[in-house]
């Protein structure tokens, strides 16, 4: 059988919304995957880093990808993917938040390297892991490494090689951020097999020319149609306008991190677009309307103004 990797394109991993007592915000969310879908994204990623994946129960994860799907399906946007975030401590959750995940509509799972007890996770420990979720998952699943969310642990490009050879694992995220592991791994696997995604916007253009399968990045939250504007500038083979983009989403992604992150996209995207209230669930903290009259606001404020003209 084929592998099923997920096509080339735009992806986001979606932040959700809460009210003010941390509950799902059904219509701010719906609000939010709508204007994406309509910026021309190619697939949502519900429940990555992004959507505090870690800061909710099975049932709202379930209900969360529920919630995109049908609002996708009921708008027009059928052809549009769904991704779960599946990461969990222990290998047996991953497995079945991974059912789960294909339960509630998802085709694809994103699958973190457990962190708990890190000094642990050896490569042999790192490799069964994966394939062990992978053997049992009924959705093809992809290779997430975030150091950031995983106690510092930073799979080479040789132990992700060794993962794609699985025929159920399909792609990886690489929020590592490293264009150079993604080269190799680009340069490896044909896309159609597994699809390589720069997980940071700040190097989206250089992915690209390595030869990534696109993005799945933060920032696609704030601008999707500008990301997508980019990507069919570089696949028409206009460079240069591709590089002026890349210009602002380097200098924007570096601003989303100074405002806070999660909780500053949320304060970026209610202030911008007018959905959605910028709660996020404890230990995060709110951010205030004030951070955004600062240097970070302005690049955030150049690139909506640039997404709202795209």
């Amino acid at each position: 059988m084929a592998k099923q990797a997920p096509p080339q394109g735009i992806y986001v991993p979606a932040v959700v919304y809460f009210d003010s007592n941390e509950e799902i915000d059904t219509e701010g969310y719906k609000a939010h995957i709508l204007r994406l879908a309509r910026g021309g994204v190619t697939g949502i990623l519900v429940q990555g880093s992004n959507g505090e994946a870690q800061h909710l129960s099975h049932l709202e994860r379930f209900t969360a990808i529920g919630i995109t799907r049908k609002t996708l399906d009921e708008n027009g946007f059928k052809d549009t993917l769904v991704i779960a975030g599946t990461g969990a401590q222990s290998t047996r959750e991953t497995i079945t938040l991974c059912e789960e995940a294909q339960e509630a509509g998802a085709s694809h799972a994103l699958v973190l390297t457990p962190s708990t007890w890190a000094p642990a996770m050896s490569k042999a420990n790192i490799l069964t892991f994966h394939r062990t979720v992978a053997d049992k998952s009924p959705i093809p699943i992809m290779i997430y490494n975030f150091p950031t969310v995983t106690a510092g642990q930073n799979l080479t490009s040789e132990v992700i090689a060794e993962l794609a050879k699985h025929p159920n694992i399909v792609g990886t995220k690489l929020s590592c951020g490293d264009i150079g592991k993604a080269h190799r791994l680009c340069t490896t696997f044909p896309p159609s097999e597994f699809a390589v995604f720069p997980g940071k916007s700040d190097v989206m253009l250089p992915g690209l020319l390595c030869g990534s399968a696109g993005i799945i990045g933060a920032l696609v939250n704030l601008a999707p149609k500008l990301h997508k504007k980019l990507y069919d500038a570089y696949r028409a083979g206009r460079v240069d306008e591709a590089k002026q983009i890349q210009e602002i989403f380097s200098h924007a992604d570096a601003a989303v991190g100074t405002l806070g992150g999660i909780a500053g996209l949320k304060r970026a995207i209610s202030e911008h677009f007018g959905y959605g209230v910028p709660y996020v669930r404890g230990p995060l903290l709110l951010v205030s309307k004030d951070a955004l009259q600062s240097p970070a606001g302005d690049w955030i404020a150049k690139l909506v103004e640039l997404e709202k003209a795209a």
